[in-house]
């Protein structure tokens, strides 16, 4: 009969052996077959804990008392333990047959590693898989995460954007409002001109047309030459533009202390260009065409008066030599913007 020590050896050693091919079980698992190898792997370890228990039992002459504990205790038939008392009764060798009848039961009872299982009995494998399992459930919160941290500050973007467009000044609709209550009282109805560069000298070469004043003047020479001779075809704006940038030049000491540029390269590019027309194209305008030009804008109406011998008594005894503009700071998305405003009939 095997000694004490050599059968806890023995023991520590199977327990090694089986705890090895759970581990093995275990990394092959999936999640099909989870828990019925791991109802099978907890069975194996229980049968290998009983049969431990039984050797030392029996090395100890307390084999019938311990298996029939253990029969009542899983409730299961204890053919086992009948068969060891008969045993006991006849034959003075009952451990080492008990012995060899367990053993025998252990080479009968077979592990298959075909059959991938995942148990929770190896304290470090089970640990590893928890945080394998963890770190891969972390990545897959932590993009979850990302997501609705995401969706969160672009909500709050939106919401902040509409209150701040509620709480804005609608400056665009103040000033068209305005601007109509200023045409309603002058009897005025506007014209739309495209916003093109060219507004300026296009509501000009409207109203000039609607009074009936020629737009196409003398070259600064006084006579015609070759720019001035084919105007006729040329639109409206650009004969509007030659004859502003002429008045510019020949009056160039009253403008050029208003430019940020050379002269004559600003002449070329308000004659050539699309480039816009400001303040300085309206006075030349209302002096070289001997108009009066009111700007009505937001607020208030403001008017031009033209310079040189007669001024402001050549336009008053002139007849109608008034003409009227709209200037839009809001109302157009490309900027500023004029609009001729023609008398209002009926």
């Amino acid at each position: 009969m095997e000694a004490l020590e050599t059968i806890q050896t023995r023991h520590r050693k199977e327990q090694r052996d089986l705890q090895a091919r759970i581990t093995n079980k275990k990394k092959n698992a999936t999640k099909k077959s989870r828990k019925g190898i791991n109802d099978e792997c907890i069975m194996l370890e229980r049968e290998l804990k009983e049969r431990q228990e039984q050797e030392l039992a029996a090395l100890n002459g307390e084999s019938g008392g311990v298996i029939e504990q253990q029969a009542e205790d899983s409730g299961e038939p204890n053919g086992g333990g009948q068969n060891a008392t008969e045993n006991n009764a006849g034959d003075g060798n009952t451990p080492s047959t008990d012995t060899n009848g367990i053993a025998g039961r252990l080479r009968n009872t077979t592990i298959s590693f075909d059959v991938p299982t995942t148990i929770r009995h190896s304290d470090s494998a089970a640990q590893a898989q928890t945080q394998s399992q963890g770190q891969g459930g972390k990545k897959r919160n932590r993009q979850k995460e990302r997501m609705a941290r995401r969706a969160a500050e672009q909500e709050a973007a939106s919401e902040a954007a509409e209150q701040e467009v509620q709480g804005m000044t609608d400056h665009r609709a103040l000033e068209r409002s305005s601007l109509e209550r200023a045409f309603s009282a002058h009897g005025l109805v506007e014209h739309e001109i495209r916003p093109d560069g060219h507004c300026l000298f296009s509501a000009v070469a409207d109203q000039l047309a609607q009074r009936d004043i020629p737009i196409s003047l003398p070259s600064s020479t006084g006579a015609a030459d070759e720019e001035t001779a084919g105007e006729d075809k040329a639109p409206p704006y650009k004969i509007v533009r030659r004859v502003a940038t002429d008045y510019i030049e020949r009056h160039a000491d009253d403008f050029m202390p208003f430019l940020e540029e050379p002269l004559e390269s600003y002449i070329l590019k308000i004659r050539n260009t699309a480039e816009w027309g400001g303040q300085l194209e309206l006075l030349a305008l209302a002096s070289a065409y001997q108009v009066e030009i009111k700007v009505v804008q937001n607020g208030r109406t403001e008017a031009i008066q033209p310079s040189g011998e007669h001024g402001r008594e050549g336009v008053e005894n002139g007849g109608d030599r008034t003409i009227w503009l709209a200037y839009y700071r809001h109302g157009y998305g490309l900027g500023e913007h004029y609009n001729s405003l023609r008398t209002k009939i009926g």
